[in-house]
């Protein structure tokens, strides 16, 4: 039996075909543009995003030599916060998708941040969708009153493509879809828009009100391993079941394996996001972390988690290589790196999108100091790298205040770990054990193992493999050094804030 999972991540769109035993039998990729209006503000066309994800599908099916109706249940994962609004009769979005990283938000709940933390898990400010949907309401014209009017959608990525994947508009046949189009979500991606209470699992009237998004507009918040809808390519085909849904990070999280209270893991993609498995009852932060439900299995409780989240990890490199023109390619930053010793006393803060956790500065700005004439490209290549570990130190440090728990091992994934040189400088930075699966796809080999489990097709999530490890080689000095070098660069971004 085989399944399909569909990771529309930040900057591309991919399908694997996977069978029940973790075998990957056919991949395909399409990465989308990034669409940067102005200064803080990022956006993608949800158009692009369906097509680039009929066409991963398409091209995996053929890649595996099968058609949809050998595939047994599909699951997706998805960029998580990343908002969009369309018209119900026709699918036409009516904006822009606003994505994660996107600042235009961060006035909401000015002067009181943490107002929203014990009822969403979250912290006011340009993060959740929530408000990025009040936002396009409130600029596109017409759109409130159409809102209102119950003409309009809302979603997450995963609703767009689960709406689109089981039928679309009305009247219309999409290349998968059959009609009787879903409005859903699940429980993961709900959790990350300001609107729904963590503990009854539903929209919260009072706060859709004062952030301003009609709950009718909203989709239906389902468990995470279930029914989503069906699609089905072909007259008197079989159906195709959509049972796993799980935003980017949770999905990393249930791929790693990380289903007892205390697993954790930390996902090096476009940002870096560490998750701590806290079991059945939500844990609230006192230093900076968020709370959010890590996945649900229908009919059973939910599984909570503490999450930090930095804006700029992989997008750091690509930004050198694309930007600046430092680097050639992402791999490039490992074979510079490699050639120094250290950075020189280089120091990169890449607040392109402000500080994320445990800080939560949207206003911090970029900035790389400790510049002389003896610094060249390598150096600027391995404080990149520096900025990642350190920025994962900060994160690791809260959430073991948060816990109360000794992270001594951090699993870890994302393409940024394929870079064996920064493992070795994580584990230097944390002074512990860094673990790296042999696959480190997890985020597409969680969502198939989420299909899995809603299909019931698999009682344990799909096999990795073994796993590389590193252990700390670092004096504690040249730690020290290095934080307090972080932490005076720290200081000077926030200085720029306007």
């Amino acid at each position: 039996m085989y399944i399909a999972a569909i990771d529309q991540g930040t900057t591309s769109t991919r399908c694997y075909i996977t069978t029940t035993d973790g075998e990957v039998a056919g991949t395909a990729q399409f990465e989308h543009e990034q669409i940067m209006p102005r200064e803080g503000w990022v956006e993608h066309d949800p158009r692009e995003i369906w097509r680039n994800t009929r066409r991963a599908l398409s091209e995996a099916l053929v890649d595996a030599d099968l058609e949809l109706e050998d595939i047994s249940a599909v699951g997706l994962t998805n960029q998580r916060e990343t908002a969009v609004v369309w018209d119900k009769a026709t699918g036409r979005p009516v904006y822009n998708a606003i994505v994660w990283q996107d600042t235009r938000t961060e006035r909401v709940g000015e002067g009181e941040k943490d107002r929203y933390l014990r009822k969403t898990g979250l912290l006011a400010n340009s993060y959740p969708a929530g408000p990025k949907w009040a936002w396009i309401l409130d600029n596109v014209e017409g759109a409130r009153e159409r809102a209102e009017k119950g003409e309009l959608l809302a979603g997450t990525v995963d609703t767009w493509l689960i709406w689109n994947l089981t039928g679309g508009a009305r009247g219309k046949r999409s290349v998968f879809g059959r009609g009787g189009a879903q409005h859903v979500t699940d429980v993961t991606n709900a959790s990350r828009t300001l609107l729904m209470d963590l503990e009854t699992l539903d929209w919260d009237d009072s706060l859709c009100e004062e952030i301003g998004v009609p709950r009718k507009i909203l989709p239906e918040i389902r468990p995470s391993f279930g029914s989503f809808g069906t699609m089905r390519r072909r007259k008197g085909s079989r159906d195709v079941p959509i049972t796993g849904v799980l935003g980017d990070q949770q999905a990393a999280l249930f791929g790693q394996g990380c289903l007892e209270q205390g697993d954790a893991k930390m996902t090096y993609g476009t940002g870096l996001f560490m998750l701590l498995n806290t079991g059945e009852e939500p844990q609230f932060s006192d230093h900076g972390l968020l709370t959010t439900v890590a996945y649900q299995q229908d009919g059973k409780k939910p599984v909570y988690a503490l999450e930090g989240s930095v804006a700029v990890g992989g997008s750091l490199i690509q930004w050198l290589r694309d930007q600046m023109g430092i680097l050639s390619s992402a791999a490039e930053s490992e074979t510079l790196a490699s050639q120094v010793d250290d950075s020189a006393g280089v120091v990169i803060v890449p607040a392109f999108s402000g500080l994320f956790a445990p800080r939560w500065r949207p206003d911090a700005r970029g900035v790389i100091t400790g510049i002389t004439r003896y610094i060249d490209r390598r150096h600027i290549a391995r404080a990149a790298l520096d900025a990642t570990c350190l920025q994962t130190l900060e994160v690791v440090n809260a959430m073991e205040k948060d816990s109360g728990i000794s992270i001594d091992a951090l699993r870890v994934d994302g393409g940024m770990t394929a870079n064996d040189l920064l493992m070795q400088m994580q584990a230097d930075m944390l002074n512990s054990t860094v673990v790296r699966p042999d696959n480190m796809e997890t985020t597409v080999m969680g969502a198939a193992s989420a299909a899995g489990f809603g299909a019931g097709l698999i009682d344990d999530p799909l096999s990795l493999g073994g796993d590389t490890t590193w252990e700390n080689e670092m004096a504690g000095p040249d730690r020290d050094r290095l934080v307090s070098q972080w932490e005076e660069a720290v200081s000077r971004s926030l200085d720029l804030a306007p």
